[in-house]
């Protein structure tokens, strides 16, 4: 089994898109792939989640949430509030390996690389797994100083970072969009890996599943996901 593990500089970057992204361009590539989504939060108990959607546009049917809490905060907050008990490092682990018979299993976590899905971060995750971590980056001003953060923290903590993608990469992109495609593996060491177009959200299974492999690097895809 290979594992790659999901973040994000930050909340709503479109690490459910680019692990929809991820998911559709392995399958395409001829490998089962399995998707673990640790916690989720704000929504509620029988809702859709970010699983749903990963599974409605990349046609994965084998997905696995371990905790879920109804306010949209961080995992570990979000438990304390609805008095649930807090998801442990062991149970993650543990529901991952249980995943181990598909080819791949993606990792999706929760906002940022040091929010507190329970007892643990992504990041304690990441040394404990021992599987590299792709970041997933805005695409506009203030990219630059989370994604050096963030892959800084990665490799201070001995955690290979597997690449950057940019989650959301607009129309019509503007000036800081341009020059931050350009500077982000200037400033971090880290390539830029792929890009996700603004919208494919909203496309349908059938063309997001066909489109997915054409929007990360041929090489690293080869290496990663086929």
């Amino acid at each position: 089994m290979s594992v790659l593990i999901v973040t994000g500089t930050s909340t709503d970057v479109g690490k459910t898109i680019v692990t929809a992204s991820l998911a559709a361009a392995a399958r395409a590539a001829g490998r089962t792939v399995a998707v673990c989504k640790p916690a989720q939060t704000g929504v509620a108990p029988g809702d859709p989640g970010d699983l749903a959607e990963i599974a409605r546009l990349s046609g994965v049917t084998r997905t696995l949430e371990l905790a879920r809490y109804p306010d949209p905060l961080a995992p570990d907050t979000a438990a304390r509030r609805c008095g649930a008990p807090l998801l442990t490092m062991a149970d993650t682990v543990a529901g991952i390996e249980s995943l181990a018979d598909a080819d791949l299993t993606l990792v999706e976590g929760a906002g940022g690389l040091l929010v507190r899905l329970g007892d643990f971060t992504l990041l304690d995750l990441a040394q404990k797994s021992g599987a590299p971590v792709l970041v997933v980056a805005a695409a506009g001003l203030g990219t630059l100083n989370h994604s050096e953060l963030t892959t800084r923290t990665l490799a201070a903590a001995g955690v290979p970072c597997a690449g950057l993608v940019i989650g959301s990469w607009p129309a019509a992109p503007d000036l800081a969009c341009e020059c931050n495609r350009d500077d982000l593996s200037a400033v971090t060491g880290v390539d830029v890996v792929g890009s996700i177009p603004e919208g494919v959200s909203g496309w349908s299974a059938e063309r997001f599943a066909a489109n997915a492999a054409g929007w990360f690097h041929p090489d690293w895809s080869a290496r990663r996901l086929g």
